[in-house]
């Protein structure tokens, strides 16, 4: 059909317009042919949203409703998106729109003005770091933290597991392990220790404790600096913009935002079995434990359970470790073996192939006396023994059963309780997110909750389009002989390159601290792996030694910047470290050579 012309055909066809914009929720002027069309179109069948295309070149006078709409919108292409009348733009904007929230505000019918900008649950590493970086770009944000007490009682304050019953406490009591024995070598260097050397529990827990103490005032003072108000409330959404919030005394207080993020973070998962709440203990517990656990039995094999196990038994005490099947389950398992051997060397008893299945009080006390009763996984055998303390580290469960998730449409793994994400920490509601230990598929670690907090706040509210990496992030175990590691693992590896495609190096050696106490020979232990398809780029770095994360962090930047065998080679090594072990690497596995070493 030829342009229109006159004026009245012009508002005649301008009218037909706006009757379409008002009659339909949702209106895509498109063309049947343009993937920018289909890509919008796609997105509303996604979100179940019925949408109505009007496919302007299947319309005879589709040249001049494009016409039209370009005067009424001021864009000319399309396609040209109309949600409850309200004009969205094209194909970016639309997206962009998703992202942000603002579609489903749109087509939820909702113009109205939040409280906040951003409501943060969750006050540990991640949520603090988010909040804070989105107040300083001028929003007005709210954190919502509440701890929920353990089964013994047990709380504390902001700043998340990490802060409290985590990193901190442990490296710690790890270190605190680590002294009493440098006590044991100082006499080999020549240090006369008369008196009789014993640890006192209380004043270790006293010191740990307050220094918690000190970073939770610190934290709750920069949140008030940066002009974030901090709740002590549990929050629970309501609808899909509004939580309720719980305090302790029960008071209710109702919020609203345009976005939400969760950092809920993980607690301890029990075991189901008769006792374990009532008399067994968790990380949770541990730390602030006002009386000397004694004789320990730790169930669980994970870095929890060895990292606990291991300081307990540094610190002098009867520890045995109760192992369902493998050690570090998702860690390189030649690594975890030889971490486990060293422990049981050094005293720790392993009864392996082993599951509880009641725990039982014999009497009271501080510590008291419990019998524990356990079957074999492999047969009919059972176990029965009596320990002071039985401390439970078999996992952690997501904090995202009882927040209202359901109430705002999010989506989680009904068999973990972890929320499915994208590359941006987006659930599948646009304006709510998250970040940490919920995510399905993501590292547990406080300093990616931290990275991802940051990046998210920059993208949400300053433009910023760099997202969390979270390939090759460096970790360390810190059990009695710490282990670090950066990238894959040997078994998986194997799994996505081959056999023939990886070639590994390794060594054992002797760190020279050790050689004058006479311990511990040749039971450190380096590895890398490499891609042999790419340059034998190192996709894997493994180190059993002491000072593990001092270590692995610099190797860990390498690794980001794409190392190769021959790199790690032509790097000349500080002597006499053990760092300096990575770079004279020259027997691999397949060769089977020798990998003792006589000295330095």
């Amino acid at each position: 059909m030829p342009p229109i012309e006159n004026d009245s055909g012009r508002a005649e066809l301008k009218s037909r317009i706006q009757q379409l914009i008002d009659s339909n929720p949702v209106l895509v002027f498109s063309k049947s042919y343009c993937p920018f069309c289909v890509k919008v179109k796609d997105l509303f069948k996604e979100l179940n949203v019925k949408c109505n295309a009007v496919e302007l070149d299947l319309m005879e006078d589709g040249s001049n409703y494009q016409d039209v709409l370009s005067e009424m919108t001021g864009q000319k292409t399309v396609p040209n998106v109309f949600i409850n009348k309200t004009h969205v733009g094209g194909c970016d904007k639309t997206l962009q729109a998703h992202r942000d929230g603002l579609l489903q505000q749109l087509l939820c019918g909702e113009n109205e003005t939040y409280d906040y900008d951003l409501i943060v649950i969750g006050g540990g590493s991640g949520g603090l770091a988010c909040s804070k970086e989105a107040a300083m770009m001028g929003k007005k944000v709210m954190v919502l933290d509440y701890v929920v007490p353990t089964p013994l009682g047990t709380t504390w304050g902001l700043g998340g597991t990490c802060v409290n019953v985590g990193c901190i406490p442990k490296k710690l009591m790890h270190q605190t392990a680590l002294l009493g024995t440098a006590i044991q070598d100082a006499r080999k260097f020549g240090w006369e220790i008369d008196e009789t050397v014993k640890h006192n529990w209380e004043t270790m827990k006293t010191a740990v404790n307050n220094y918690i103490g000190s970073l939770n005032w610190g934290y709750r003072v920069a949140l008030r600096d940066k002009n974030v108000n901090y709740v002590n409330s549990y929050a629970e959404f309501i609808e899909p913009h509004k939580i309720k919030a719980t305090n302790k005394r029960g008071k209710e207080a109702f919020h609203t935002a345009a976005k939400f993020v969760l950092a809920t973070g993980e607690r301890p998962r029990y075991l189901g079995i008769p006792g374990d709440k009532e008399y067994c203990i968790t990380s949770d517990d541990l730390f602030s434990l006002p009386h000397c656990p004694g004789k320990t039995l730790v169930i669980g094999a994970s870095y929890v359970a060895l990292e606990c196990g291991g300081f307990l038994a540094g610190l002098g005490l009867d520890v045995t470790v109760m192992v369902r099947s493998i050690l570090l389950r998702g860690f390189d398992q030649d690594m975890a073996n030889r971490a486990g051997e060293h422990m049981e060397e050094h005293g720790v008893k392993f009864l392996r192939k082993f599951v509880p299945v009641k725990v039982e009080e014999l009497e009271k006390g501080t510590p008291g006396r419990l019998k524990v009763t356990a079957k074999s996984t492999e047969g009919d055998d059972m176990f029965e023994g009596e320990f002071n303390t039985v401390l439970i580290a078999v996992g952690r469960d997501a904090c995202t059963g009882n927040i209202g998730l359901d109430k705002a449409g999010v989506k989680v793994n009904p068999k973990n309780g972890k929320v499915p994400v994208s590359d941006e920490e987006q659930t599948n509601v646009p304006h709510i997110y998250a970040i940490g230990d919920i995510l399905e598929g993501k590292w547990e670690l406080t300093p990616v909750a931290i990275q991802a907090g940051k990046l998210l706040a920059r993208r949400l509210f300053a433009g910023g389009t760099l997202k969390c990496d979270y390939v090759n992030v460096p970790t360390t175990v810190f059990t009695p002989l710490e282990y670090g590691c950066c990238g894959l693992s040997e078994e998986k590896a194997l799994e996505l390159y081959g056999q023939d495609n990886i070639e590994v190096y390794h060594s054992l050696f002797w760190p020279l601290e050790f050689t004058i106490p006479n311990r511990d020979n040749n039971k450190c232990y380096s590895k890398i792996i490499c891609n042999k398809l790419d340059n034998e780029r190192v996709v894997g770095f493994h180190y059993l030694g002491p000072n593990a994360g001092e270590v692995t962090q610099g190797f860990g930047a390498a690794m980001k910047c794409g190392i190769t065998k021959d790199q790690l080679d032509n790097t000349i090594g500080i002597h006499p470290t053990c760092a300096e072990t990575f770079t004279t690497l020259d027997v691999s596995k397949s060769s089977g050579g020798d990998i003792t070493q006589a000295g330095c």
